[in-house]
């Protein structure tokens, strides 16, 4: 089947990229809104990463959608390919296709949330 990787590790990336924003810029602003404060200090204690990622949003942001964008652009390319003729290989490639498209559907909708909590939410409430 051609064009595997580009339909199982591209949207992964993507989804992990789009995750790390939700974790830097998302979580954080939650938590603090809905008055977890002390969560989000033990979070930020038991996972230090948390700071590294909040302190390097807009190279994260950058990285994370130039990956969301590549994913898109693969997607876009082979989402009329064939799929093989043997049965069991075309369900398989059906069934990823459509795995695809949820798991960048969901990076999409992660990538914007950490925007906006990382860039909108600021201005707006302070």
């Amino acid at each position: 089947m051609r064009g595997d990787w580009r339909d199982s590790i591209a949207p992964s990336l993507a989804l992990f990229g789009s995750a790390s924003t939700l974790l830097c810029c998302a979580l954080p602003a939650l938590l603090i809104s809905i008055g977890a404060g002390a969560v989000m200090a033990g979070l930020t204690s038991a996972i230090p990463g948390i700071m590294w990622l909040s302190a390097h949003k807009d190279i994260l942001f950058v990285l994370s959608g130039g990956l969301m964008v590549a994913s898109t652009l693969l997607w876009w390319q082979q989402r009329h390919a064939p799929c093989p003729v043997d049965p069991i290989k075309a369900a398989a490639c059906a069934r990823l296709r459509r795995i695809n498209v949820w798991l960048l559907s969901g990076a999409w909708v992660a990538y914007v949330t950490g925007l906006f909590f990382a860039y909108v939410w600021v201005h707006l409430f302070y």
